[in-house]
């Protein structure tokens, strides 16, 4: 597996090779001695998979949960952009964007530091996303940032009005959650 960073500290994208025929395609996305060895240590806590119709957004999502909580994230089937938000007080990309298309069978994943926004648009038909979270879902410390916040811009890419959630589209802007101290430290 490659990793390879990203202008967010502790982002990275994963690359691993996928071998396919006429049966279809195999891959191994999640290798921890590779990480390891790229100074990215994870360990699994929980597996979350999510299946989602054409122009679903999902997030702005993070956790503050005392332990942190990273991700590991790829496409298992169809296509949609992978979107991540520095929302870390403290870090030297505080309000970055990262945008990484992900397609089932591309090799492609996602290593994604504790701290960060994580949400998704399914560009395809539909699209399925598992994912691999170093701490377990805690409701009480899960929360949001609205996906269309004008003062992040992400780019999303949509044909069409968004399918969101009630609590995403009701969620507060990132400069409200930075006003009442709902937001992770940078740790370096």
């Amino acid at each position: 597996m490659e990793v390879r960073p990203t202008s967010i500290p502790g982002l990275v994208v994963l690359e691993s090779p996928v071998w396919g025929d006429q049966r279809g395609f195999f891959r191994e996305w999640f290798q921890a001695p590779d990480l390891e060895a790229a100074g990215q240590p994870f360990t699994v806590r929980q597996a979350n998979l999510s299946h989602s119709a054409q122009r679903v957004v999902r997030g702005l999502h993070y956790s503050l949960a005392p332990e942190g909580q990273a991700k590991v994230v790829t496409c298992a089937a169809g296509e949609l952009d992978d979107v991540i938000v520095d929302v870390r007080e403290g870090s030297p990309a505080f309000g970055a964007v990262e945008v990484v298309t992900l397609r089932a069978g591309d090799g492609r994943g996602v290593l994604l530091p504790a701290g960060v926004a994580h949400g998704f648009v399914v560009v395809s038909e539909s699209a399925t996303l598992v994912y691999l979270l170093s701490s377990p879902f805690n409701a009480p410390v899960e929360l949001e940032i609205n996906p269309f916040d004008p003062a992040i811009a992400v780019p999303w890419r949509l044909s069409g009005e968004p399918i969101l959630s009630a609590k995403d589209a009701a969620a507060p802007t990132l400069a409200e959650r930075r006003a009442a101290g709902q937001l992770p430290r940078y740790l370096a």
